[in-house]
């Protein structure tokens, strides 16, 4: 398992959350416009979520902290 500052207790909480909120993986990343095996790989932790889709899917998981940049504003610069 890759090394990473996100705890399997911040992935399980996740996976808690959208268990709770009757969603699934594959639903989330349709919802917010990821890719459904990004998601999984960020839950399962096959993900180091440093960088790109991983990252966006770890914080918009709430597992964590970051921020998330508009594309359209980066093309632009």
């Amino acid at each position: 398992m890759p090394k990473c500052s996100i705890t399997d207790q911040a992935r399980e909480t996740a996976r808690k959350a959208l268990e709770r909120c009757g969603q699934t993986a594959r639903g989330f990343a349709k919802q917010h416009g990821l890719s459904p095996s990004t998601v999984y790989a960020v839950l399962s932790g096959q993900s180091q979520c440093r960088r790109g889709e991983a990252h966006r899917a770890a914080v918009l998981l709430g597992i964590k902290d970051g921020v998330i940049e508009n594309t359209n504003d980066i093309a632009a610069q």
